[in-house]
């Protein structure tokens, strides 16, 4: 199993990195899973009803990630944090959209708490996991465009493997090679913040909601976090 790097880097330019890991082996996504679909529903009832709204770029928690976007080179109106792109999108179609359970599980607590998540199936990763700017000369083949080769800007945040590249923009958009599919049993869901001082118990609020959606549907699921305290996690 890999372990997950922050990079000395990463650390020292956002200082307040905080990475929940919640991991889940033996994982059965081809079952129903009847928390998800409800806490999927639960949430458009309430868009719905008008008691709750995703937040959008004018929250902190949004906000952070645009302001570390822009400090990368990105634009984070044109290439948006992934939780900013979800809300907006639900916002405006009043659902979330239904991909698998995993996935659906992970969309349910990012939405809800104002946090980007995503996930890597683990048995496609290759070596260790490091987050770190890129150098320039990296391959990234994006989610559901599998003939597509990007190369991340140096400087740029991004996930990678051994292979290339998972994430780019810290957390706009995951990898084809490695995405998560009905199939697939070994899997790293990640939840980040910027601001542990603020957002740290938000945080583990989330990924203790996500452990409890996948845990019915798994041999075995655990949590751990990443941060500049504790650069590196084996999982």
């Amino acid at each position: 199993m890999p372990a997950f790097r922050l990079s000395p880097a990463v650390a020292a330019a956002f200082p307040g990195t905080l990475i929940a890991l919640v991991t889940a082996t033996g994982l059965r996504g081809h079952e129903p899973w009847p928390h998800t679909a409800a806490a999927l529903e639960e949430l458009e009832q309430r868009l719905a009803d008008g008691s709750w709204r995703p937040a959008d770029e004018t929250d902190p928690r949004i906000e952070a990630w645009h302001t570390a976007y822009r400090s990368f080179g990105t634009n984070p109106r044109r290439v948006r944090p992934s939780v900013d792109a979800l809300g907006r999108r639900m916002a405006k179609k009043g659902t979330l959209p239904r991909i698998n359970p995993a996935v659906d599980s992970y969309n349910a607590v990012s939405v809800r708490h104002g946090l980007p998540a995503g996930a890597f199936d683990l048995d496609r990763v290759t070596g260790d996991i490091d987050i770190r700017p890129a150098d320039g000369t990296e391959s990234f083949t994006p989610l559901g465009e599998p003939g597509t080769v990007e190369h991340p800007r140096p400087g740029e945040i991004i996930y990678a493997d051994t292979t290339g590249v998972l994430t780019r923009h810290w957390n706009h958009r995951d990898a084809h090679r490695t995405r998560v599919t009905e199939d697939s049993t070994q899997v790293a869901f990640v939840l980040e913040t910027l601001h542990a001082d603020r957002d740290g118990g938000l945080l583990k609020v989330a990924a203790e909601e996500l452990q409890g959606l996948l845990a019915p549907h798994a041999a075995r699921t655990a949590v751990r976090h990443l941060g500049p305290a504790q650069p590196r996690a084996a999982v």
